[in-house]
């Protein structure tokens, strides 16, 4: 019973994400914003979802899976590095460089700066 209870506040919650991250999606108006959507509430959501999927098939059933570890593992690991390429893209295709504050390095930003070559560095 109280295993149940577990995997159907998992799913609930992962529901919840879901529908939070949805919303996100539809009523924030920039790109900059829309990224929080998709890679955070939504990818919670997922996960909650192939958390319970893993408590229900490996305590109630018996017998582990590792589908959805490695499909959790998998998306926890790429929705960050897809946002952060989006939101390079976005800075490249629609911000000046000039317009950005100081990066706080002697390089300046990745995005407009090629990166620094190692042999002239030590030269």
């Amino acid at each position: 019973m109280l295993l149940e209870i577990i995997i159907s506040a998992f799913i609930v919650i992962a529901g919840i994400f879901g529908l939070v991250g949805s919303l996100g999606m539809i009523k924030l108006q920039e790109t900059m914003q829309r990224l929080h959507a998709p890679t955070k509430a939504t990818t919670l959501g997922v996960g909650g979802v192939l958390i319970a999927s893993m408590l229900y098939f490996g305590l109630v059933k018996g017998h582990l899976s590792f589908h959805e570890l490695l499909i959790t593992l998998f998306l926890f690991l790429t929705a960050p590095i897809s946002a952060h390429f989006i939101a390079k893209t976005f800075l490249q295709a629609n911000i000046r460089a000039k317009d950005l504050p100081p990066s706080q390095s002697e390089y300046g930003w990745s995005v407009y700066v090629d990166p620094p070559n190692r042999e002239e560095d030590e030269e």
